[in-house]
């Protein structure tokens, strides 16, 4: 039985803005900022995901430093992945936490990564790359 005026209860699914999604998550500010200062430019190739993982970590010295920059080099890491690999693209978990889909629907939690990395430096952020393309 449908009653008009009580309306459709059901939640309808949200629309996520897929390219705009990207745009921001690859801002990556403080972490574009310490690659400049070491000289390493980040033009979101495998090259300079390499180039990252040779600096030199002084920001593990300052715990709010590390937390962000941990957060920003994992949205990097997923923006070289998302421009790199086929099919790979952005996905917001129900948690809001972004991760990356690939094409077979497997999803890596780059953030997580990109906090490991900042912290202990492994597994760097190129080996990371390299077992996604992979995948």
């Amino acid at each position: 039985m449908k009653i008009p005026f009580l309306g459709n209860r059901r939640k309808e699914p949200e629309v996520h803005d897929a390219e705009g999604i990207a745009e921001l998550l690859s801002e990556c500010e403080l972490l574009r900022h310490q690659a400049y200062r070491s000289g390493v430019q980040l033009d979101d190739t495998v090259a300079s995901l390499e180039a990252l993982d040779q600096l030199v970590p002084r920001w593990r010295d300052d715990a709010e430093v590390l937390e962000w920059l941990g957060n920003d080099a994992g949205l990097y890491l997923g923006t070289v992945i998302v421009r790199t690999v086929e099919g790979a693209s952005w996905g917001i978990r129900s948690d809001g936490q972004p991760v990356i889909r690939l094409a077979s629907g497997r999803e890596f939690d780059v953030v997580a990564d990109g906090h490991e990395w900042a912290a202990s430096g492994v597994p760097e952020l190129s080996q990371l790359y390299a077992e996604v393309a992979e995948a």
